[in-house]
């Protein structure tokens, strides 16, 4: 509560930053030690803007836990999937969603790269001027991997950001639902998302926390919920931006402004942002990985996870069982972090459709007799399509080792 409440403009940051706390005494400290801090086209003046940003460490922290606990994920489960998967969602949250952000996109900024011809349409469009940090907002760029609408802010605008409209729109409606219809669910949540990358990461070792069974299933919903919240949300701003000054327009607008900015209690906005992006992705999606698994938010209040269940219905991916090697040991079942009961289809000798599924590969790693793998089926005459090349069982491994 104290990390997010500091980083994400609460009433503590206010108070660090009034006082001139840390991170707020970052850049006097730098600018004592280097003239070249004050110079925010040197890359030193660059980071002395950044360091004063709590959301930067937050962000940093994100990253370190994501690769320290990625190589044990990898020194752990010695299989050549983990190993590219986990390398994979290393290096997304390491470029696009840390390096890109906080420094690359800043330092070409303040060396002019924006400043004319196509850069400065480019960043118009994308970073639109500021009065605060960089001049810009950069912070924007997290929308090039996590897409709509788990990550709002780049539609959720008083006035339409016209290419980040198109960004999400194909995001969201064109590449994703592409990706699942092949890959699963999984190829996004995964291999790209930054909470899958935490969840795979420091989440690893309590997968088995999951807790399982029809209450627990039920609650799955909660994300078609919040799904339904943000999609009331982005018609009543579509309303706003189409009919401004009509009565319809000015009640869309009250309405949305009365989820997304209003509820003050304590001096804290009980709003979307403050439920949804804070207290559930973050407050509970991280703090009760070491009581409910590291896949708390995604299975259960993830409105972008609640729309790829739907995409799923479609998909060709599948966990393909080998019936005559499962030997009903439930250890598929215990280690899912997403709540399946992957034992129940694989000692009937049935492909596992359960759109929940985030193609970790933990059930197919953990079997001790190899009966699972990744493959693609065709949903209307269930006959298996290919069978995923990336070998992910250490069982099979080891067979095809010997032969």
């Amino acid at each position: 509560m104290f990390v997010y409440n500091w980083k994400a403009g609460g009433l503590l940051k206010h108070a660090f930053q009034e006082h001139g706390w840390f991170p707020f005494n970052v850049p006097g400290l730098l600018k004592s030690l280097s003239a070249s801090a004050a110079d925010p086209s040197t890359l030193l003046g660059t980071a002395a803007i950044t360091l004063e940003e709590p959301g930067f460490y937050y962000s940093l922290a994100y990253c370190v836990l994501v690769v320290l606990f990625g190589f044990q994920r990898i020194r752990r489960r010695k299989t050549p999937y983990v190993k590219v998967q986990t390398f994979t969602l290393m290096a997304v949250q390491l470029v696009p969603l840390f390096l890109l952000p906080y420094f690359v996109l800043p330092y070409l900024g303040h060396n002019g790269a924006f400043d004319s011809g196509f850069g400065k349409t480019f960043a118009d469009h994308l970073f639109p001027l500021a009065n605060y940090a960089h001049g810009r907002e950069y912070w924007r760029a997290f929308g090039f991997v996590l897409a709509w609408p788990l990550f709002i802010w780049n539609v959720f605008t008083e006035q339409p950001l016209w290419w980040w409209l198109a960004i999400s729109l194909i995001q969201t409606f064109v590449l994703i639902p592409l990706l699942v219809r092949k890959f699963g669910k999984g190829a996004y949540c995964g291999w790209i998302c930054s909470c899958g990358a935490l969840a795979e990461t420091l989440g690893d070792l309590h997968r088995q926390k999951m807790p399982h069974g029809k209450f627990w299933n039920r609650l799955n919903m909660v994300g078609q919920g919040i799904l339904g919240v943000a999609l009331a949300l982005f018609l009543m701003r579509a309303i706003t931006w189409t009919l401004p000054g009509t009565w319809i327009g000015e009640h869309a607008r009250s309405l949305y402004q009365g989820l997304l900015s209003s509820w003050n209690l304590f001096g804290v906005q009980l709003n979307y942002y403050w439920i949804v992006d804070v207290f559930l992705a973050g407050v509970v999606g991280v703090a009760f990985y070491f009581w409910f698994s590291g896949r708390v938010w995604c299975r259960f209040a993830c409105p972008l996870a609640a729309l790829m269940h739907v995409y799923a219905r479609f998909s060709r991916f599948r966990i393909l069982p080998e019936k005559k090697k499962c030997i009903s040991c439930n250890v598929c079942t215990s280690v899912c972090h997403q709540g399946i009961d992957v034992m129940n289809f694989a000692n009937k000798g049935l492909p596992m459709a359960d759109p929940e599924c985030v193609r970790c590969s933990a059930c197919v790693q953990s079997c001790p007799t190899g009966v699972l793998e990744f493959g693609e089926v065709d949903p209307k005459t269930g006959a298996v399509l290919q069978r995923a090349r990336l070998a992910a069982s250490t069982v099979r491994i080891a067979e095809a080792a010997k032969h």
